[in-house]
């Protein structure tokens, strides 16, 4: 590092856990760029600072995470049109003025699209959170997509993208998920426990699973996935191909997704 060091990062509350300093610098050496990645604890109540910080120190780009992903957006200068529909950043690009996107779409679209064609599928995702917003918004381009939520309107509101929502109950899932080609869990479910949102009975051979959870790698929902036939995508895959489109928004350049990988594998190995 030196004087021309370009600084990028990413903020959250927490933020030592993450793994994208490691996918991050690790893109950044490869591609030998002057450029280090940093992982910036913010408190609720400092973001309007951490915000003004960025502008005032020049730092070129940043990722946001929970629990500021909806709430930065009051301080930033503008927004892309899918961060603007779903009303969440995970991204923000300096380039004088502060705009806000969100990859977390783009990133499970590329995740999936490793092991199967979305064009004309049947998606289920559980889950309306940001993540689960962010996800139906970009898959509902290309595929048929259902959303069950505890709460029923936060589905419902995803419905003018043309998709399904609903309320979770047991019956609803197993009456979607018997005409389903893909199923996602965009849920916590899984990562603080050994749970699954999904009783193993209801999923079948060749059906599609991702779970967006990436800690532990193997969350119980694809242990059983895998168990009964179906084809399984990890939440690590979806977190290096957000990461990628980010690092693309922030530099011009892409990154190869198995050197991201790679490198947050490694990380979680140490213990991040």
């Amino acid at each position: 590092m030196d004087a021309e060091t370009r600084l990028y990062g990413l903020i959250g509350f927490p933020a030592r856990h993450s793994l994208s300093p490691a996918m991050h610098n690790a893109a950044f050496r490869e591609l030998g760029m002057n450029a280090v990645y940093l992982a910036f604890e913010v408190a609720p109540e400092r973001l309007k600072m951490a915000v003004d910080g960025v502008r005032g120190l020049g730092i070129h780009g940043l990722n946001v995470t929970m629990p500021h992903k909806t709430t930065v957006i009051e301080h930033l200068d503008g927004l892309s049109g899918e961060a603007e529909e779903i009303g969440s950043v995970n991204t923000i690009v300096n380039d004088g003025e502060l705009i806000g996107y969100n990859t977390d779409g783009v990133g499970a679209r590329r995740a999936l699209e490793m092991v199967t064609s979305l064009r004309g599928k049947n998606v289920l995702i559980i889950g309306a959170g940001g993540a689960g917003r962010a996800i139906a918004y970009a898959l509902s381009k290309v595929s048929e997509v259902v959303v069950l939520n505890r709460t029923p309107e936060k589905a419902r509101a995803l419905e003018r993208f043309g998709v399904t929502g609903d309320r979770l109950t047991p019956e609803n899932l197993r009456r979607y998920l018997a005409n389903a080609d893909v199923l996602i869990n965009a849920t916590p479910v899984g990562m603080n426990s050994d749970e699954s949102p999904v009783p193993a009975e209801l999923l079948r051979e060749g059906l599609v699973v991702m779970d967006i959870v990436y800690k532990p790698l193997k969350t119980r929902l694809l242990r059983e996935a895998e168990r009964r036939g179906c084809v399984t995508v990890d939440g690590l895959w979806m977190l290096v191909h957000q990461g990628a489109e980010s690092f693309r928004l922030w530099t011009g350049k892409s990154v190869d997704p198995e050197l991201m990988r790679r490198a947050a594998l490694e990380g979680l190995r140490k213990g991040r």
